[in-house]
């Protein structure tokens, strides 16, 4: 029962630092303005919880180009911890391949998630009268992933389903992970 409560509140905490550290890098990608005086109302929070990871990582590991290769080590560092932390306390049985693999699929989870719940904010954001700075951001953060869809479905009657399309290809890609993560057995 401790092992749970304690893997549940692990599980919480490497997830918003690793999903912060992918959010960063994503928005890197996106050449989205981090800064706070350009209006990002995330910022503040993005930095307050990645900075002590990313900024040391970024020493080592540099960008490609655009892609922003620290905050991605940085959050497959911090999953990869949690998984060894976890494997230290259930006693060290399974090999430590196993952990940088389980490691690896986490992030990809991570990934599908945030974009899902991103999608989802977007979308309800669309419904209601939400501060115009949120929803710019948001539509920076989505609209990427929309844009492509968005040429090949066809408007119906006003309704854009693009976020449904991108969500059902998200859940497709979790089922695929899923399915891939339970072949790989060490």
């Amino acid at each position: 029962m401790l092992y749970q409560i304690f893997s549940l509140i692990l599980q919480l905490a490497t997830g918003l630092v690793a999903g912060t550290c992918l959010l960063r890098m994503y928005m890197h990608l996106q050449r989205i303005d981090l800064s706070i005086r350009g209006g990002n109302p995330l910022a503040p929070f993005v930095f307050a919880v990645s900075n002590w990871i990313v900024l040391p990582v970024r020493r080592y590991v540099p960008s490609l180009g655009r892609l922003d290769l620290g905050s991605l080590v940085a959050a497959y560092a911090v999953l990869l911890a949690k998984y060894a932390l976890l494997w230290l306390l259930a006693g060290a049985t399974a090999h430590w391949l196993s952990l940088v693999t389980q490691a690896g699929f986490d992030l990809v989870h991570v990934v599908l998630s945030s974009l899902m719940w991103l999608v989802i904010a977007y979308a309800v954001a669309s419904w209601f009268n939400i501060g115009s700075g949120a929803r710019y951001f948001l539509a920076q953060l989505v609209e990427p992933l929309l844009r492509p869809l968005r040429r090949v479905l066809p408007h119906m009657g006003g309704v854009d389903l693009s976020p449904i399309a991108v969500m059902l290809l998200l859940q497709i890609a979790e089922i695929v992970l899923q399915s891939l993560q339970a072949q790989v057995v060490f």
